[in-house]
């Protein structure tokens, strides 16, 4: 058993302290508001962010920084865009940070893993990422990640010790490839909700996911992941998932787009972060720079912060030349 500490009580955050108390070990939250914390330690629960999950006396919730200076593991559970600013109130951890969230840092186009390594450089990084809801994982539901560190013996200790029998993870030491299929995926779920808001039926879906995989893979292995992670749960798995549900808020926010309304509107409906507004723009421009070939992703920049309207990009898409569908090196 080890102590185990959660920075974030939002529903993946809660979820990840559910898996942790089930795989028996001790595990304080901290949340931000201190209503938060008090709520969860008088129910035992946060029925208005994940209903189905009840938590045990090994569970505690704290808004004092300082009381997870004395765990063993610490789980980030935050949105990309506001990792450093939270990070910046932990500056006494000196155990492996796992890092949960999926994004690029709009301001500086750091992964999440170096994002961590400047707010607390004494803190081995690892991350987790791969296809799953947070309301699956509550209710048990199987569900298989990856989880990433520095050296893979690092990643195998916490990937046992946090392993159940319905939430397999596999280690992994890609630390870019992974961290990079997370944050990409969210930009090219975007487009296939725009696809399914504009009602372009099941053909075009499944040739939008393939090309966007194609897309995905590009980017990360022009930034230092490895093809094989890229193919694995973190990478083609998390794509999967979604860029073909409604439970993703990517998705969702894409659905929005397509079915009329505006950048605007379409976030003031989405219930909680959708990191793929963010990440959309610095993926365009890290491509540009890189010279990476990204039309889908290009497409979703323009949308949400070029003033472009799907129609435009869809029609800009299927115009494009006709070239071979792979490329030998």
């Amino acid at each position: 058993m080890s102590r185990i500490g959660i920075i974030g009580a939002g529903a993946w955050g809660l979820a990840l302290a559910a898996v942790a108390e089930r795989a028996h070990h001790q595990v304080t939250i901290w949340a931000r508001r201190p209503e938060t914390a008090e709520e969860i330690n008088a129910s035992h629960t946060l029925a208005a962010r994940l209903p189905s999950i009840r938590f045990g006396k090994a569970v505690v919730a704290t808004n004092t920084p300082q009381d997870l200076a004395s765990m063993e593991a610490v789980l980030a559970v935050v949105p990309a865009q506001h990792l450093r600013q939270v990070l910046g109130q932990f500056r006494d951890l000196r155990v492996p940070v796992i890092v949960c969230a999926k994004g690029i840092e709009a301001d500086s186009g750091e992964l999440m893993p170096e994002v961590l390594a400047d707010c607390l450089p004494d803190c081995p990084g690892l991350v987790l990422s791969g296809p799953s809801f947070a309301a699956d994982v509550a209710r048990r539901q199987p569900t298989a990640v990856t989880l990433a560190g520095p050296h893979l013996r690092l990643a195998k200790d916490w990937a046992q010790a946090l392993s159940l029998t319905n939430f397999r993870i596999y280690p992994s030491d890609d630390l870019r490839g992974v961290a990079l299929g997370g944050a990409v995926k969210n930009v090219l779920a975007i487009a296939c909700g725009i696809a399914a808001g504009k009602n372009l039926g099941d053909s075009a879906r499944a040739a939008l996911t393939t090309r966007a995989f194609a897309e995905l893979t590009r980017f990360g292995k022009a930034l230092g992941g490895r093809p094989e992670t890229l193919t694995g749960l973190s990478g083609l798995g998390d794509l999967l998932l979604t860029c073909s549900s409604r439970q993703s808020r990517n998705f969702s926010f894409g659905l929005a787009l397509g079915e009329g309304k505006s950048a605007s509107e379409a976030k003031a409906l989405a219930k909680g972060t959708v990191e793929g507004i963010a990440t959309a723009k610095i993926v365009a421009e890290l491509a540009k720079v890189q010279n990476i070939d990204m039309p889908i992703a290009t497409a979703v920049h323009a949308v949400i912060d070029g003033g472009s309207n799907p129609e435009e990009e869809i029609a800009r898409l299927l115009a494009r030349p006709i070239n071979p569908e792979f490329h030998r090196a």
